[in-house]
C-alpha cells in the first residue's frame, strides 16, 4: 500500500525530523512532529511551516483563458489584475461543488488554479472537458512544491531572506526570489493567521524549507503536520472539501454565497444553484456537555433530526470543543448532537470561532 502512495520532495526531511507519517490524499505526509497542540499554538503565537506540496497546480492559458475561468468559476475574474489571487468555487451542472480553489492571474492570458490534492485528477478532467476556444490546460502539480509559512511573525522571518514580500492579502510576487531560488510568493493561507504560501520547483523545496527553518529559529518556528493544519483551519471555520462541501452541496448552502457572483452572465451550475430551494445551511456549534463531536454526527432539536456535523474537534486556542454542521435552514439556539449513542448539548455560536487580532 505504501509503495502506491506519492511522496512530496520533503518526505525524507519529515522522516529524519521525526514526523509521524500517515497516508493522506494519495500522499505520505506528516500528521505531527511533537504534538498537534504544540504545533497549533506555535502558529497562533509565533510561526509554523507546512509542507503542502500535495496540493495540485493547474495552468489555464491562451486567448480565451479569461472567458473559460469565468465560465468555470463562481467568482468574477473580469477585473482581476496580474499578481492577484482570488478564492472561488468550481461547480458542476447541478450547482454542487466540484472543488474550492485559489486562482492566480500570472499574466499574459495565463491563470494558475490551486486545487485540493484529493480532487486534482477530478478537477483536471473537469476543466479539460469544459474548456472551449483558444485555451490550453496544463497540470503542473508534479513539478511544483508548495510551502506554507504561517503565523504572526512570518513577515519578520521572510524579510530575513528576501525583499519580495507581498504587502496585501491575496496578492503575490510572481517572479520572486528567496536566496536565488525562484518562487511565487503569495500572501495567503489556511490557518486564520497572516502568512505566505510559497511555490517553487520540486528540486528546490528541501533547500528552501531548511532556509525558512533557520531564518525562523529566533521566533521559535516549528514544522507542522496535517493535524495542526486541520485544527487551525477549523477554528477559523474555513471549509474543507469532503467535509463542509462536496459534489452535492451548493456554495449557498454552506455559507459561501459571497464567492458566487450572481451578476455574471453565466457560469457552470449557476442556473441549477439558484433554482434550488436552499433547505440547508452551515452553522457553528459550541459543545456544552463534555465530549467531541466529529464529522457525520446526527444533530437533533426536540428529538427530531435536523442535520449532521461536518467537522468537529477540540479548539486549542479557545479551550473548548466545537463543531460545524449542515442543518435544516431555520433558526437555532440549542441542539443535541449524537456522539456514539449519547446526546451532547451544544449551543449555536457565530463563525468564525477564532479571529486573529489585526
Amino acid at each position: 500500500m505504501e509503495n502506491e502512495l506519492k511522496k512530496t520532495p520533503l518526505y525524507n526531511w519529515h522522516k529524519q525530523a521525526g514526523g509521524r507519517i500517515v497516508p493522506f490524499a494519495g500522499y505520505l505526509l506528516p500528521v505531527q512532529y511533537t504534538s498537534v497542540i504544540n504545533e497549533h499554538s506555535a502558529v497562533r503565537s509565533n510561526a509554523g511551516l507546512f509542507d503542502v506540496s500535495h496540493m495540485g497546480e493547474i495552468i489555464i492559458q491562451g486567448g480565451d483563458a479569461l472567458d473559460n475561468i469565468n465560465n468555470l468559476m463562481t467568482n468574477d475574474f473580469t477585473n482581476f489584475h496580474t499578481g492577484c489571487a482570488r478564492y472561488s468555487l468550481m461547480c458542476n451542472n447541478q450547482g454542487g461543488i466540484v472543488d474550492d480553489v485559489i486562482v492566480y492571474n500570472v499574466g499574459d492570458n495565463k491563470y494558475l488554479i490551486v486545487v485540493n490534492a484529493s480532487n486534482k485528477d477530478k478537477d483536471y478532467n473537469w476543466i479539460i472537458n469544459n474548456v472551449r476556444g483558444n485555451v490550453e490546460v496544463l497540470d503542473k502539480s508534479d513539478e511544483t512544491a508548495q510551502i506554507a509559512l504561517q503565523g504572526p511573525n512570518t513577515t519578520k522571518i521572510l524579510s530575513r531572506l528576501t525583499d519580495d514580500i507581498p504587502q496585501k492579502r491575496f496578492t503575490a510576487i510572481l517572479d520572486g526570489s528567496i536566496q536565488n531560488i525562484k518562487c511565487l510568493i503569495s500572501r495567503t493561507g489556511y490557518t486564520g493567521e497572516d502568512g505566505f504560501e510559497i511555490y517553487c520547483k520540486t528540486d528546490d523545496a528541501t533547500k528552501l524549507w531548511q532556509m525558512l527553518i533557520t531564518a525562523g529559529e529566533t521566533f521559535d518556528i516549528v514544522p507542522c503536520g496535517l493535524g495542526a493544519r486541520d485544527t487551525l483551519r477549523f477554528e477559523a471555520t474555513l471549509p474543507l472539501y469532503g467535509h463542509e462541501m462536496n459534489d452535492n452541496t451548493t456554495p449557498l448552502e454552506v455559507g459561501l454565497g459571497y464567492f458566487v457572483k450572481q451578476q455574471k452572465e453565466d457560469f457552470i451550475g449557476k442556473r441549477a444553484m439558484f433554482e434550488k430551494t436552499n433547505n440547508r445551511k452551515r452553522i457553528g456549534l459550541k459543545l456544552i456537555d463534555k465530549g467531541i463531536a466529529r464529522e457525520n454526527a446526527e444533530v437533533y432539536v426536540d428529538n427530531i433530526k435536523v442535520g449532521e456535523t461536518t467537522s468537529g474537534t477540540f479548539c486549542p486556542s479557545l479551550g473548548g470543543a466545537y463543531a460545524m454542521a449542515l442543518v435544516e435552514n431555520r433558526d437555532y439556539n440549542f441542539v443535541e448532537i449524537d456522539v456514539r449513542g449519547k446526546r451532547l448539548s451544544a449551543q449555536k455560536v457565530d463563525m468564525p470561532f477564532y479571529k486573529r487580532s489585526e
